[in-house]
């Protein structure tokens, strides 16, 4: 309907409307992949980078939901013990959905920045004030 539309703006040369009906195509194939694919993209390139620096001593979640704390790492499998009694289980790295340890020190790094920037900005609101004073 839209394209109809368009075509009957754009005057009645035939010509004209498989032009614009083909730059339609187009700009919608772009819009797609800007908000579609680039995203799934930008997505899946950071959990891989995730699992392939998970480190011994990492506390992770599988996709089946099971935590643990990360054992051996080797190329392509990791081992994790997991409850009370120490249970080893061997999984495939594409297994791991999220690297706990890691998600809790970005969050401590994220709130550690939050409180120095807005330490800063009392910092100089308290000078601003100070030399508003001696004035």
């Amino acid at each position: 309907m839209f394209f109809n539309f368009l075509a009957e703006t754009t005057g009645s040369s035939t010509g004209g409307s498989s032009y614009t009906m083909l730059i339609m195509l187009v700009v919608m194939f772009v819009l797609m992949y800007f908000l579609m694919l680039r995203p799934q993209k930008k997505r899946q390139k950071e959990e891989q980078e995730m699992r392939d620096n998970v480190e011994v001593g990492d506390e992770i979640i599988t996709i089946g939901g099971i935590c643990g704390r990360v054992v051996i790492v080797k190329d392509d499998t990791i081992i994790i013990e997991t409850g009370a009694d120490r249970n080893k289980l061997k999984f495939k790295k594409w297994s791991i959905q999220q690297n706990v340890t890691a998600t809790e020190k970005l969050a401590a790094e994220r709130a550690a920045a939050r409180e120095a920037a807005e330490k800063a900005k009392a910092e100089k609101k308290a000078s601003k004030k100070s030399k508003k004073d001696k004035e």
